[in-house]
């Protein structure tokens, strides 16, 4: 018999049980891990790097807003100015910095290790959102301690290592990734205050450990993403407020020292940055991006109620357990772990949905809380036996989809059947077939465990084999190739009517973005130039060749999809044969 730990209650004393849960293969894994805590965290590694590795090294830059962070760092590095965050000449000041040192760091030591070419590979400019991610796993895994089972703590990590949404930012070298670290590792000690104080235990010197994480978590979220990480964490601490009349549990973060040690981490890089460019960064990074996101910013208004229906896709494939999870969690509510997983979901969640811009990434750091709440009613065995169940059909229904859409968008995209892809796909269909076959609510894990496998093997499809093959979406990548291809040494070009980021980032910073008129000019001004005209902007490139006298050559076309205009487009890559 294996033992694990049973609580009563959310965020009580547990107890050790024995379990008798046996005939499955990926339960003994389970059971083998939960013996001590390395045991835990090398598997939540080993499986978050298999979830994550797949498609992580191969798939080109993703316009816009990874290719637009991965440029401004790139920017950094050539410059050596660690202040100052631009996209070629125009200042971009929409984020702190966080994000973009982490970046330069990563891509200072891969050059230092010998990597050539290291500014130019996009994977290196992604390894923070590969570390925030692990860190995020391991990090939920820890916070989970605080009120469940070792047991239960591992299947929440697993249930977050495995959904869509933190698989997705894993691969972009963005802030989201980092961001939910920082969210879990501050919630974590929150958590862990609150429920000793709701214990009744009166340390007179409880240990700085929580209140070191916490405000050195706090003040790494405000340099990624500004005052987003005081949002998560204010409405949390407000709403348990209101429900126990008392906040005085706060005293065991040391909020004195805290807050001191917070603004040491973050009050340098304002301090520079303001010094540097007076207001500009705060009226772009409040005004601007933060508070225009009130209105429907970039065309990514919508109503209320989307991040509802998005979840049953981006929480994938703990969605169904959650949803089956909801009753129980919702009679247990005013138990202290409950309440405080709640006050940390609910009133964040209400924000995002009020809120006219919505894009799936936002209520991410709200995930956890998901997760540690539907392990909790997991491992009381107090699932819903209503229609919910129904729900474990989609277990099963996503891989099928997502396998017919990847193969059929191979074909139609590539004119190749991407036989590789098929194997992944069959042992995804088959885990997520006994996921939803084999569901018993007294052993849900067993076919949360089938699903997570559904999702490893999904992965490894999708990101590892179907997307690298989707070359015609990554005509940037096709440009670059071929621009490196020519006869002579530091190419440069100007583009026209192809002016996204990922072109900028894997052409070159001094890439000309400009018209046909503009790229004839530049053409003309002198050797181992080329143009790069979409075919919109083509005619006139053609009368301005005319008009001074250049005389010119198509060096190749590239045909490919702009994902972010969502159409096909058609790019000549024109090279000078001087003028008459």
């Amino acid at each position: 018999m294996s033992e694990t730990y049973a609580s009563p209650r959310f965020g009580a004393p547990r107890e050790p049980q024995k379990r008798a849960d046996r005939g499955s293969r990926l339960v003994d894994v389970l059971n083998f891990a939960t013996a001590n805590h390395v045991r835990a965290v090398a598997l939540l590694v080993l499986c978050g790097l298999l979830l994550f590795l797949p498609g992580f090294f191969r798939i080109p830059p993703i316009d816009r807003d990874e290719a637009r962070f991965a440029q401004a760092t790139k920017q950094m590095v050539e410059s050596g100015d660690f202040v100052d965050i631009r996209f070629q000449d125009e200042v971009r000041y929409k984020k702190p910095v966080g994000i973009y040192w982490m970046q330069a760091a990563a891509v200072k030591t891969a050059s230092a290790w010998g990597l050539p070419r290291a500014r130019l590979r996009i994977w290196v400019y992604r390894l923070p959102s590969l570390i925030g991610a692990l860190g995020a796993v391991l990090l939920t895994y820890w916070t989970a301690l605080a009120f469940v089972s070792r047991r239960a703590a591992i299947l929440a990590a697993l249930m977050m290592a495995s959904s869509v949404l933190l698989n997705v930012e894993a691969r972009l070298a963005k802030t989201d990734a980092m961001l939910l670290l920082t969210v879990v590792a501050a919630m974590g000690a929150l958590a862990r205050a609150y429920l000793s104080w709701q214990r009744g235990e009166d340390d007179p010197h409880p240990p700085w450990s929580w209140p070191a994480v916490f405000w050195t978590a706090l003040a790494g979220g405000i340099l990624l993403k500004g005052p987003l990480i005081l949002m998560f964490v204010g409405l949390t601490i407000v709403t348990l407020a209101f429900l126990d009349r008392s906040a005085e549990w706060l005293w065991r973060l040391r909020p004195v020292w805290g807050l001191i040690w917070m603004l040491v981490l973050v009050l340098p890089w304002f301090v520079a940055i303001f010094w540097r460019a007076g207001d500009a960064f705060f009226a772009d990074s409040i005004g601007g991006d933060m508070l225009s996101k009130l209105a429907a910013q970039e065309s990514h208004g919508a109503p209320p109620g989307v991040y509802l229906l998005l979840f049953w896709l981006t929480f994938w494939p703990g969605a169904p357990l959650a949803a089956m999870a909801a009753p129980a969690v919702w009679r247990a509510r005013r138990e202290p772990g409950a309440q405080f997983l709640l006050a940390w979901l609910i009133p964040s969640w209400i924000v995002f949905e009020v809120v006219l811009t919505k894009l799936p990434h936002y209520v991410l750091p709200l995930y956890p809380a998901i997760s540690i709440l539907t392990v909790g009613a997991v491992e009381r065995r107090v699932l819903s036996r209503s229609w919910l169940t129904s729900g474990t059909a989609w277990w099963f229904i996503i891989p099928a989809l997502a396998s017919l859409a990847a193969v059929v968008g191979a074909v139609t995209v590539t004119r190749q059947p991407v036989f590789l892809a098929w194997p992944f796909v069959a042992a995804a269909l088959i885990f997520g077939l006994f996921a939803w076959w084999l569901y018993d609510d007294s052993r849900a894990e067993r076919s949360l465990l089938n699903a997570i496998a559904s999702a490893l093997f999904l992965a490894f499809a999708i990101y590892g084999v179907v997307v690298p093959a989707l070359t015609p979406l990554f005509p940037s990548a096709e440009i670059a190739r071929a621009l490196r291809k020519v006869a002579c040494v530091g190419p440069k070009a100007a583009a026209a009517g192809y002016h996204e980021p990922s072109l900028v980032f894997m052409s070159g910073t001094s890439t000309l973005l400009t018209d046909g008129s503009g790229a004839a000019d530049f053409l003309a001004q002198g050797s181992c130039r080329f143009a790069l005209i979409e075919k919109t902007a083509e005619r006139s490139f053609a009368q301005r060749a005319e008009a001074i006298g250049l005389r010119y050559d198509v060096a190749t076309r590239i045909e490919g999809y702009n994902i972010s205009q969502g159409r096909p487009i058609s790019i000549a890559i024109f090279r000078s044969e001087g003028t008459y």
